[in-house]
């Protein structure tokens, strides 16, 4: 399994994402996961603490898997308050850092009116790409 990260120079320094990801080995694809905890309910007060137990679900579904936060190779994280979510970015980024690491996998953000759960701030969702 291989994941080269790309960023032509030509798009700017990416920061938190790659621009790009080359990828050889089974793809594993992850459902959208919100703060969910294990009894089906919504947990976290704001946007960060939401985003850690919304990111932590994708990283334990990918577990299960056989993969490792290093296997990401694509990840959507849709936000129903884009003005809270970049207000609290660097905490977002720490909650990153410390549940992957410096591993930055294809990203985008998209703005949602809200989620299927009314109370869910984010979901994250994406694709990994395991060794074969």
């Amino acid at each position: 399994m291989t994941l080269e990260r790309i960023n032509p120079p030509e798009l700017g320094k990416p920061a938190g994402f790659s621009h790009a990801v080359r990828a050889t080995g089974t793809t594993v694809h992850l459902a959208g996961q919100t703060a969910l905890d294990p009894s089906g309910q919504i947990v976290g007060e704001g946007v960060v603490e939401q985003f850690e137990q919304a990111l932590g679900n994708l990283l334990q579904a990918l577990s299960g898997a056989g993969g490792r936060p290093e296997h990401l190779a694509s990840l959507t994280v849709y936000i129903v308050d884009m003005d809270d979510y970049k207000a609290h970015a660097r905490e977002i980024g720490q909650v990153w850092k410390r549940l992957v690491g410096a591993h930055y996998p294809a990203m985008a953000g998209i703005g949602v009116a809200r989620l299927w759960d009314v109370e869910a701030l984010v979901e994250v969702q994406g694709a990994a790409v395991l060794p074969d």
